[in-house]
């Protein structure tokens, strides 16, 4: 533990680009184009096409499951830095995802992480009590159905398959990924 451990994400990031700057690595210009850059794209749309892709693509959706970062470059998004791991809600499972540590989110594929996603309140309360955290996002689950909480890092970064609503079977691609929300995506909201 550092003297620095006490401090918001944001600070601590801060220091930590100005020792890059410091170091000669990179410049505050280098480091506004690359978020810039990111930002530009990044968007929840993004893992909500992939969602709504795996929904009518079996081979699609065996990809996602078993390999995150090769289905995301399937739609675009090859190069990513992390381990994408993508987890199915079921009618048996419901998976919520969280950074315990700070704030590991997959930006590209869900867009500028929410504020509470970075509270010390959702990152510690999330592990301990899922159920009385999704109760209060408004996700309520039957006794019967088994929470599992993931934890993202700064390796492997985690993405929610919402469970296909019934009924949805008419619907296509555009239709279907507009039923996607970032916070489905996240484990937060149901579809």
């Amino acid at each position: 533990m550092t003297e620095h451990d006490d401090l918001p994400a944001a600070a601590r990031t801060r220091r930590l680009e100005e020792r890059l700057i410091a170091a000669g690595l990179t410049s505050d210009d280098e480091i506004d184009e690359f978020l810039t850059r990111l930002y530009a794209s990044a968007s929840p749309v993004n893992g909500a096409r992939m969602a709504a892709r795996a929904w009518t693509d079996p081979q699609y959706r065996d990809l996602l499951l078993s390999d995150g970062n090769a289905a995301a470059g399937q739609v675009g998004f090859d190069g990513l830095s992390y381990q994408l791991r993508v987890v199915a809600n079921t009618d048996q499972v419901h998976n919520v995802i969280v950074c315990t540590l700070c704030s590991c989110y997959p930006v590209s594929l869900l867009g500028p992480s929410p504020g509470w996603y970075k509270s010390f309140a959702y990152r510690s309360r999330t592990v301990r009590e899922p159920r009385a955290v999704l109760a209060e996002f408004g996700v309520t689950l039957p006794g019967t159905v088994q929470i599992s909480v993931w934890d993202s890092t700064s390796e492997a970064r985690y993405m929610v398959l919402p469970a296909r609503p019934a009924g949805t079977e008419a619907l296509d691609a555009e239709q279907l990924t507009a039923l996607v929300s970032r916070n489905g995506l996240i484990g937060t909201a149901l579809v």
